[in-house]
């Protein structure tokens, strides 16, 4: 094996690495995700009860070059120990009843994320979401995280995650 033939390999392998590289920059916006954070977490204790309501208000951006259209919404919650608890989630009309009745809470600040909701190409949006979770309020003020999952009617799905709490 001589000069010339590593000099055509290397020269080669540099131009289809080039070329790769290029299609898949070129394609990146026509991959759909979504990106963002949970920006706070509410928790009311439901009365007689062993379970809680809890609302997550997050952000999400759209970095690809196609619409994110919601078709389902999930919670879960990460307790200090144990199985992670999927909450059963509150619909729009009933989130608002909450609002309007349950003073606790504080003030709505977003619109809740439901079915259908488009998040455009790169837009930033401020949403919320609640569930209900059959566990006790102390299991939810201690938990590692909660998650929530976003799908869209395509298929893609976009999680979530509560930033750790800083120790102390």
């Amino acid at each position: 094996m001589n000069k010339t033939f590593w000099i055509f390999l290397l020269t080669g392998l540099a131009v289809v690495g080039g070329f790769l590289f290029t299609l898949f920059k070129t394609t990146e916006g026509a991959h759909l995700r979504l990106e963002g954070r949970i920006l706070k977490v509410r928790v009311l204790a439901l009365p007689d009860s062993a379970a809680v309501l809890a609302v997550v208000d997050f952000r999400v951006t759209n970095p690809s070059d196609v619409p994110f259209v919601g078709n389902s919404v999930a919670l879960r919650l990460e307790p200090a120990s144990g199985d992670p608890v999927d909450g059963i989630v509150i619909s729009k009309p009933d989130v608002d009843n909450m609002f309007r009745y349950e003073k606790l809470l504080g003030p709505k600040y977003n619109d809740v994320y439901s079915l259908q909701d488009r998040i455009a190409p790169h837009q930033t949006l401020d949403r919320m979401a609640a569930a209900r979770f059959n566990v006790p309020e102390a299991a939810v003020n201690s938990r590692k995280a909660i998650r929530i999952r976003l799908e869209d009617v395509d298929g893609a799905v976009a999680e979530l995650a509560e930033a750790p709490a800083p120790v102390k």
